[in-house]
């Protein structure tokens, strides 16, 4: 599917690095039923068959519980899972090739890191969201270059983009960039690490209500 308008704006689960499916499965479960309205499948290091169980097992999981499903850096496995988007990286492709190659309406977003050009790039080449990041130091990204709150207002503004924030984002300093005007904030280890992801999860939910 295209990224449908009325998509809520919300939280933006991305998995982490676990090779334990059922673990994976079973902290993704409780984040959706908190409140998430999307799931990017991310996995760097997992052979090829994890990945393809993880995404068969996450496309299963998200269509039971009504969540987005997306497939980060691969459009082979989006499409062999019947993931409902794909999300391209620097290296991953540009989006006119995606929307050649998968041969049906398909969610794309793009990474755009803190490059302003780039996101007015992906845009006007039809992407359905471009992902600014890392808004906070980010365990999962130590390296990557900080980016600016102020790119969601000129995304939004200059571009009329929808808009996703990523890197370092927790409970506890989403709200500034849900205000900022962040269509979703994509979270890892703040809920995949939590005591309880049900409620930590709810607990970002609750920024956009």
């Amino acid at each position: 599917m295209r990224l449908d308008p009325a998509v809520k704006r919300g939280l933006y689960l991305v998995t982490p690095d676990w090779d334990d499916t059922a673990r994976l499965l079973a902290v993704s479960r409780a984040a959706i039923e908190g409140g998430a309205v999307m799931l990017q499948y991310r996995h760097k290091t997992a052979s090829d068959a994890l990945r393809a169980e993880q995404a068969r097992a996450l496309r299963a999981l998200t269509h039971e519980l009504g969540c987005a499903f997306i497939v980060n850096d691969s459009l082979a496995l989006a499409l062999a899972a019947g993931a409902d988007g794909v999300h391209l990286g620097r290296d991953d492709g540009d989006v006119a090739q995606a929307r050649a190659r998968a041969g049906r309406a398909l969610t794309i977003g793009v990474s755009c890191y803190a490059d302003f050009a780039r996101a007015r790039a992906a845009h006007a080449a039809g992407a359905d969201y471009v992902a600014f990041g890392a808004m906070f130091a980010s365990p999962t990204k130590p390296l990557a270059p900080p980016a600016p709150a102020s790119l969601i207002a000129r995304a939004r503004h200059e571009l009329g983009a929808r808009v996703t924030c990523i890197g370092g984002i927790t409970a506890a300093n989403a709200a500034a960039l849900v205000e900022a005007g962040a269509d979703w904030v994509a979270v890892i280890s703040d809920i995949y690490q939590a005591a309880d992801p049900r409620a930590q999860a709810a607990r970002v939910a609750a920024l956009y209500r």
